[in-house]
């Protein structure tokens, strides 16, 4: 890949636009990124966040996403700088999971199910897996920081057409998340509101996830000194202020799960918009003589394929 005369120019600071900025930047393409928000300030700070299996679609290419990125974050827990480490924790449902898992799970080296012991009350299936957590406000850091020294520019600059963008470069690569919605008037994206409760860490250092198509579920994340729970997943709700109900909540399932969060010192209340789509977008669209590289719509797992869909909308920007 060699630099053109022109920047390309991505879209959006949050984790998509910061890795496929890293990615270009490191293959020696002049990028910018123009973003509306501070990456601190995107969703992408509120996720939990860890890298696990992603049952999206298309699922042959979300597979290749998924695993690609599982190498970068595995490799990634070797820096302490980078916010990434690896955590032995529980994946837990309310039903029996049965016996199949995602193709994707066989990149777990000690997955295996739990025994009926190992269930907090209320479970009755589930499986130990040592993956990859991100502490995000961290991880967000060491991506700008990595985009940076390989030359690459970030600008707080809102975009506020395809047409202002084109104007500055003939290759764009929108990661813009449910900022898609407008920005590409495509209907298809749109928001999946998430809560999340910080508290200082009682001493935590295994992470829990409740495998739910519920709008409502048990998960915490321990990232040091801090610890994040959640969650909620509710379509079409814009609303970013936190809900002290939700947050009640939130506190509630995961104290019934790990005791120890009961009494925990509250830190943050967050809120998020997580990008839903039927299927995940990466692909070239033509538009008014440049090529438009779309990366969105990734639904709660924007992180866990982030490093596959940067490589392969890199090779997008190279064809």
């Amino acid at each position: 890949m060699t630099a053109s005369a022109e920047p390309v120019l991505v879209i959006g600071a949050g984790v998509q636009g910061l890795t496929t900025g890293v990615v270009l930047a490191e293959a020696g393409q002049r990028v910018r990124i123009r973003t509306a928000d501070r990456p601190q300030d995107t969703t992408s700070a509120v996720a939990g966040a860890m890298w696990a299996p992603a049952m999206l679609r298309p699922a042959d290419r979300v597979l290749y996403w998924v695993t690609r990125s599982h190498a970068e974050f595995t490799a990634l827990a070797r820096d302490e700088s980078s916010g990434v480490h690896l955590a032995a924790g529980r994946m837990a449902a309310r039903f029996d999971l049965g016996d199949a898992v995602p193709p994707e799970a066989k990149l777990i080296p000690d997955l295996h199910r739990c025994a009926p012991e190992d269930l907090p009350g209320g479970f009755v299936s589930g499986y130990h897996a040592t993956v990859p957590l991100i502490d995000m406000p961290r991880y967000l850091d060491y991506l700008v920081a990595r985009f940076q020294d390989a030359g690459g520019e970030l600008q707080l600059s809102p975009v506020p057409s395809l047409a202002d963008a084109v104007t500055e470069s003939r290759t764009v690569v929108n990661c813009t998340g449910v900022g898609a919605r407008e920005l590409v008037g495509d209907p298809g994206v749109h928001p999946v509101r998430g809560q999340h409760v910080v508290v200082r860490n009682p001493g935590i250092d295994e992470y829990f996830i409740e495998l739910s198509d519920s709008a409502e579920f048990a998960g915490y994340m321990p990232h040091g000194d801090r610890v994040v729970l959640g969650g909620v997943a509710v379509e079409h709700d814009w609303h970013l202020t936190p809900r002290a109900e939700v947050s009640a909540g939130i506190r509630r399932r995961c104290a019934e799960v790990e005791p120890r969060l009961a009494d925990a010192e509250v830190l943050a209340e967050l809120v998020g918009l997580r990008p839903g789509r039927e299927t995940v977008r990466v692909e070239v669209e033509h538009y008014e003589g440049a090529r438009i590289i779309h990366n969105y719509g990734h639904g709660g797992c924007g992180v866990a394929l982030s490093w596959g869909c940067a490589f392969e909308a890199a090779d997008l920007v190279e064809e």
